[in-house]
């Protein structure tokens, strides 16, 4: 509504628009989601802040039902070898052809249908244990009102505050102190989630650009980090290359960040690596591209590093000393 608050957001290149506070554009949905805190690919969909509800009682719903299923398999099992296994003095006779009762049941329960609902068991129980453990972490996430994203961005502000030591503090702005406030931000009676989602009730001492502003200045802080490098060899974009080592081969980036092909001689300002891998943007034409960025991880042995620093067109060590 202020056209001076501009200066405290950040603009999104693909939407052509200023993101709101705690919004995030998404790559698989391809718009800014509000309140993000990830994108499930089970309901292919992102979790935000229209149907963080619905997805947290689905993540309690979905363990709950295969509980269920878990106990008519146990009972359903022990059921039917109960009327087929006879006790001797010295052996176990099990007969999977035929109940040992009358009447007989429905349903055959043969060989094929105990290995089907044992099958069908395990599977039940991974899925109440994974699901379960997913429940935990989003009702953590409601409780402190802080998303995963948010949880990144403010350990990333520590690394920040103690890399140039400015003594600052930052404080999350958007948990109440209590935790029964944030349950009520996600959770109403009418299933419609408290605000619009672009407002949001701060903490004493904060304000609405309180988070925004550390991401403007993390985003300059990467930029100032990051460093230039050209590609040495071609790189088709695969998740595992088999052509780039062993080493790489098997310590690719376990995470659903895109890989992006590199052809010879393409620049690329890396922001952060592992050993055998990096992560950074590509170097585009912005006129051919229109505002397009790539940003995604690639082999460390098919870049090297470029004598001047992507930012400054400073040499490297003494920008360096700089810092």
């Amino acid at each position: 509504e202020k056209s001076q608050d501009c200066m405290y957001l950040q603009y999104c290149k693909v939407c052509q628009s200023y993101k709101a506070p705690r919004s995030h554009h998404c790559r698989k949905c391809n718009r800014c989601v509000m309140k993000m805190d990830h994108h499930c690919p089970w309901i292919n969909n992102c979790c935000g802040y229209q149907n963080h509800a619905s997805f947290t009682l689905f993540l309690l719903l979905a363990p709950l039902g295969c509980i269920h299923a878990s106990f008519i398999f146990v009972m359903t099992m022990y059921t039917q070898l109960y009327n087929r296994i006879s006790f001797g003095w010295s052996s176990v006779k099990i007969d999977m052809s035929a109940a040992k009762r009358d009447p007989r049941p429905i349903i055959p329960f043969g060989l094929s249908a105990f290995a089907a609902s044992l099958f069908a068991l395990g599977l039940a129980l991974g899925t109440t244990i994974a699901v379960g453990m997913l429940f935990i972490i989003q009702m953590k996430v409601i409780l402190t009102n802080k998303t995963s994203i948010e949880s990144w961005i403010e350990e990333k502000a520590k690394d920040r505050i103690q890399y140039y030591q400015t003594g600052e503090t930052f404080i999350f702005p958007y948990d109440t102190g209590s935790k029964w406030k944030n349950f009520k931000q996600v959770f109403t009676w009418s299933g419609i989630p408290e605000g619009d989602g672009l407002d949001w009730p701060v903490r004493d001492g904060c304000h609405q650009y309180s988070l925004t502003i550390e991401q403007l200045k993390q985003k300059a802080d990467k930029r100032v980090r990051s460093v230039r490098y050209r590609a040495v060899e071609d790189y088709s974009g695969v998740c595992c290359p088999v052509t780039k080592g062993v080493e790489t081969f098997f310590t690719t980036p376990c995470t659903e960040e895109p890989r992006i092909a590199l052809s010879k001689g393409d620049l690329i300002l890396a922001t952060r690596g592992l050993k055998h891998w990096m992560y950074g943007e590509k170097i585009l034409d912005s006129a051919a591209d229109g505002g397009i960025r790539e940003r995604g991880w690639f082999p460390r042995k098919c870049v090297e590093k470029c004598q001047y620093d992507s930012e400054t067109d400073q040499p490297v060590d003494g920008e360096k000393k700089n810092r």
